[in-house]
């Protein structure tokens, strides 16, 4: 019998409480351990329309790739703003420090894709680090 896993990302929890985030404006899914996955980790966000988020994070050995699913999005990556439309994935290096925001009052959706996998001793949270 083959060996795979199915999950529907409703039945994973949301976590933006948990990682500092506003979850009226704010939602993400760690698909993670769901799945099973053993070499890389995915989670999905979704950042509320109109909702400006001023904390950034940068990783010690993380690389990730952020997919906009839908919606227009803004990413500020050290300190370069960049817009992203759907369907456009930006991959982002350990060190860059980043942010990402819906570009207007429409919901934008990514889905991030992370290796290696790590646990949240790997983040380094930089307060303040978007405010316009």
């Amino acid at each position: 019998m083959a060996e795979y896993s199915v999950v529907r990302v409703t039945d994973v929890p949301d976590m933006a409480a948990d990682v500092g985030m506003d979850p009226d404006h704010f939602e993400i899914r760690f698909l993670r351990e769901k799945l099973g996955l053993q070499n890389f980790a995915v989670s999905v966000e979704r950042f509320g329309g109109g909702w400006r988020p001023a904390r950034g994070h940068r990783h010690q050995v993380q690389e990730e790739v952020y997919f906009l699913v839908s919606g227009r999005a803004e990413g500020k990556l050290d300190d370069e703003v960049i817009a992203l439309e759907p369907w456009t994935a930006v991959r982002v290096p350990p060190q860059t420090a980043r942010a990402f925001r819906a570009a207007g009052d429409e919901d934008a959706v990514f889905v991030t894709i992370a290796a290696p996998q790590a646990d949240f001793g790997d983040i380094e949270f930089i307060q303040d680090f978007w405010t316009d």
